[in-house]
């Protein structure tokens, strides 16, 4: 009788392992699409920017604009002439909340609350293919340590530079993973 060390077998797990994995049916996130096969250019305009939050409607169209030629499958262009879709958006509200308070009563984190209409639409037939009419984009971010408290978006992204980057990013991936895997 052989004697087969747990080394030895946990090798050959992986080994096995690693041969049926291939096929086992999972794939990377967000290289898919389920738009039509002839969409290969997106036209992204500026997106409206109808709150206080000086810039934002830039950063957030730029940030769209990036994650869509990050997923690498599209021409994406500023313009809405010579394109197969347009993505167009409005950002119409930008509100801003204390959700915990320190020892002085100083708020210490507040959630920034995003809300936007989304619409991409194919151009040969101008039918809609993706709509968010009320998409809503909740964040939380620590107070900064100033001790000043704000309920204005304005001030507060002014005041935290970076809450307002990482916002728009991961405002951006959501809007971009929703159009392109269909949820």
């Amino acid at each position: 009788m052989t004697h087969i060390s747990r080394r030895d077998l946990l090798h050959g797990v992986l080994a096995l392992g690693a041969l049926t994995l291939p096929g086992c049916g999972y794939s990377l996130a967000g290289r898919g699409s389920f738009l039509p096969d002839y969409i290969k250019s997106i036209g992204v305009p500026t997106f409206t920017n109808r709150t206080p939050v000086f810039n934002l409607e830039t950063q957030v169209t730029q940030k769209v604009r990036s994650e869509f030629i990050g997923r690498g499958r599209y021409q994406i262009v500023p313009d809405i002439n010579g394109v197969d879709a347009v993505l167009t958006g409005e950002i119409s509200n930008v509100s801003i909340t204390p959700v915990s308070f320190g020892a002085q009563q100083l708020a210490s984190r507040y959630a920034v609350i995003m809300t936007a209409r989304v619409e991409l639409r194919e151009v040969r037939e101008n039918k809609v293919l993706w709509e968010n009419p009320g998409l809503l984009f909740r964040q939380e971010y620590d107070a900064q340590s100033s001790g000043q408290a704000t309920a204005d978006a304005a001030s507060f992204f002014s005041q935290d530079l970076n809450a307002l980057d990482r916002m728009t990013t991961e405002f951006s991936r959501a809007i971009v993973s929703a159009i392109l895997e269909a949820f």
